[in-house]
Order: C-alpha cells, then structure tokens, then sequence
C-alpha cells in the first residue's frame, strides 16, 4: 500500500497538490542519481567518521564524565522513507528522563505544527547545548548513513508521534531517504519558518535534487557548523 495517496488528502485542494508532486516524481526515474548519491553518501559518511574520529572520542568522554549512567550515543525511534522506523543516532546532549518532560513543556513550544522546539530548552545541558549549536551532536549520522536508514542530504527525520499529525502533503518529504542536513537546515533564522515553509522546502529539494545542488548544501552546512547557528 502506497505511504502517500491523493484519496488520503484532506480536500480537493491538497489531492490537487499532492497529485502534482506525485505525477512529477514518476516522471523523473532517478535511478542513476540514487546509485551515484549512494555512493558518494557512503564515501563522505567513512571520511567524516575518520576526519571527525578524534572530535568524537573526546565528545563521548566528555559526555561520559558528565553522565556516567547513561550511553554517550542517544538512538531515538525516528521515520524514514516511505515511513520505515529506524533508530536514529545523536549524541547525548539532553538530561536523562528528557522525552517524559515534552508534555510539561509543549506550552513553551515556539515552533508550529506537530514540530517541538524551544530556545532555552531547560532540557540540554551545558556542553549538549555547544554540540547542538555547532551541530557536533550529528556526527553519529554517519553510521545511519552506511546503514542505508539515512542519505547526507535530504528531508531531516521526524519523530513517530509528529508524523501521527502530518497531512497527505505534509507526509510528501518521507517520499525519499532522509538526510543528516537539508535545505531548511541551511536558510537564515531557520527556526522562525513555519512548519509548512518547512515542509515547502523538502518538497523543493525532493523535485529539484541533484548532485550540484547536494553539494551546494554541503557548502553552506559547513558554513553553519562553523558559525553555531544550530539549535
């Protein structure tokens, strides 16, 4: 059974926009692109993990210091394409206990839709809240990455309960692998777009993907990275 349907729509408007995006991707079979996007990911994922080996011994003891109880790697239930669950890793920038505090904290909550984010997140810790900022806190993507379960570039993966909320349009940007940075991670201000500008610029990237322009995400991730504008 298909994961996107335009009978799954809510109104005739939506099966409209859904249908769009469906009938564009059927026409572009991009299987040369997905063989060549592979193993380019595979290939960036292995040089990151060697590149970034050192940066990421010292983060595991650090964190493993600070929270001796608790796995310096935090796997989190996350969808992927076509809605396949699979364990996303990160490292642990939060308290223990911290997904029981969501609904305590869901009325300081600055992003719309079914999306859960806040600035001063009580949540993160001290050096969580430098790894999220210079988005360290990613590297352990690249395993995700050699897995198959993520691309370096594509629609970053939500969580299970957020996609319960998605419209027929909405669920459009799990229509391909997700990736470890994408197009929204890469505007200006990033966390004061809407859910929707959001989900406007996955389906953008999904009808406009390229080799070019993955790497022209790239660019401007590092560019980020450098400058801590993550949260």
């Amino acid at each position: 059974m298909a994961f996107v349907t335009e009978a799954s729509a809510q109104d005739i408007q939506e099966q409209r926009r859904v249908k769009e995006v469906l009938d564009w991707m059927g026409r572009r079979n991009k299987k040369k692109f997905w063989r060549i996007k592979r193993i380019i990911d595979i290939c960036i994922a292995i040089g990151g993990i060697l590149l970034f080996s050192v940066p990421m011994l010292i983060i595991v003891s650090v964190i493993f210091i600070s929270q001796p109880s608790k796995s310096p790697i935090y796997a989190q239930d996350r969808m992927g394409r076509h809605g396949k669950v699979f364990k996303l890793y990160k490292f642990r920038t939060m308290v223990p206990g911290a997904d029981k505090m969501v609904e305590d904290l869901k009325k300081y909550n600055e992003m719309d839709g079914p999306v859960f984010k806040i600035k001063e997140d009580p949540r993160i810790t001290k050096f969580g809240g430098f790894l999220r900022r210079t988005s360290l806190d990613e590297l352990p993507q690249f395993f995700n990455v050699i897995k198959g379960d993520m691309a370096v570039i594509g629609p970053r993966p939500p969580i299970p309960r957020e996609v319960e909320q998605y419209t027929e349009y909405q669920k459009l940007r799990l229509t391909v692998t997700p990736g470890i940075t994408c197009l929204w991670q890469v505007q200006p201000n990033r966390n004061d777009l809407s859910f929707d500008e959001w989900v406007n610029l996955d389906i953008a990237y999904i009808l406009n993907r390229t080799i070019w322009l993955d790497i022209q995400i790239m660019f401007k991730t590092a560019w980020v990275m450098f400058r801590g504008e993550g949260r």
